[in-house]
């Protein structure tokens, strides 16, 4: 979108802005995102995400474990795969956005067979295989609702654990702050945050995300309206699409998200959600990375979290991450040190 057009805009929205009046107190969502029609990168080009290095890593599908089920408190039937070792420390690592848990494989199964944890990665509601409605949920609050079930589903069948590490990479990530801060964030022993995505208006994000992610605002803005004013008849529109390289589709991708989705998975106020963090905590992040901005993790999470711990791997891109050895290996001496 060009500077002028982005400008357009904004004067079109500002009498609206007039007119709704206390309705920006109520929906603090819509202050952002007209910082973001404003702030917006104006077409510059990005090369996407590295794809080719995640996929060259990962364990041919027939390697990968099968998956089980377990059922949320609405009785649906909700799928994860399970890494076992002899550990009695449970790793809850949740994917990213527009995918399922495959892509996690190479990463928990290492991790798993080091001995240092078991690793459970589920396919979060409204994606991978067969979800009831891809690319939606029935609620806001619902991805949040339903990790509790999971992290109370590995205790019930995994008896001997005595931590369970929630984390995820990237909106997986940001799905894990936004339960550190909600209801349910006292059921974690800890945070694993892999390259988090902590909001469109957070210090740690490049302009554009990488051009993985296109957001529709023109639907996103009023749809946060209402929500302000308790309305939520349109929350299961379709607002954000991802850009998944066809070469990398099996079927399983979910390549546009509802508004109750885009919502529920990450958090809405990254600064509040990591505030309520009192459990040891670590983030990591590649020194590469087409999204996020590394280096700006440190001094954007340790005011908010002293006790975190933030790593930088040299080298590492955003999918590079999690098929990265030396991330795994950080890991796997801080889950020790649990």
């Amino acid at each position: 979108m060009a500077a002028s057009s982005i400008k357009k805009e904004v004067y079109r929205i500002k009498p609206l802005h007039k007119q709704v009046g206390r309705l920006m107190l109520k929906a603090p969502l819509f202050v952002a995102l007209i910082g973001a029609l404003i702030t917006m990168s104006t077409g510059a080009d990005t090369a996407g995400l590295d794809f080719r290095t995640l996929f060259s890593k990962l364990p041919p599908t027939s390697e990968i474990p099968l998956r089980d089920a377990f059922e949320a408190r609405d009785e649906t039937r909700l799928w994860y795969r399970h890494y076992p070792s002899e550990s009695d420390t449970a790793l809850i690592l949740v994917h990213g956005s527009g995918t399922d848990s495959k892509y996690l494989s190479f990463f928990a199964q290492t991790l798993a067979e080091s001995g240092i944890a078991t690793v459970y990665t589920p396919d979060m509601r409204g994606h991978g295989l067969s979800p009831v409605k891809r690319g939606d949920i029935d609620y806001i609050e619902q991805l949040e609702d339903d990790l509790a079930d999971f992290i109370s589903h590995v205790r019930t069948v995994n008896d001997r654990l005595e931590t369970v590490v929630v984390g995820g990479h990237s909106s997986g990530g940001g799905l894990a702050v936004r339960f550190a801060g909600g209801n349910h964030g006292d059921l974690a022993s800890a945070y694993l945050l892999l390259a988090p995505y902590l909001g469109h208006d957070a210090p740690t994000v490049r302009e554009n995300a990488g051009g993985w992610a296109a957001p529709n605002l023109s639907r996103i803005i009023p749809i946060s309206m209402l929500n302000g004013l308790g309305i939520t008849l349109f929350n299961g529109v379709h607002v954000l699409q991802f850009d998944l390289p066809s070469d990398y589709r099996d079927g399983s991708e979910t390549l546009s998200y509802s508004y109750r989705l885009m919502t529920g998975f990450g958090t809405s106020d990254f600064r509040t959600d990591l505030g309520a963090v009192e459990v040891p905590l670590l983030l990591v992040a590649g020194s590469e990375d087409e999204a996020l901005v590394a280096s700006e993790f440190e001094g954007t999470v340790k005011p908010l979290v002293p006790q975190a711990i933030v790593e930088t791997v040299n080298g590492a891109s955003h999918l590079g991450l999690v098929v990265d050895e030396e991330a795994i290996d950080i890991v796997r001496r801080w889950v020790r040190r649990l």
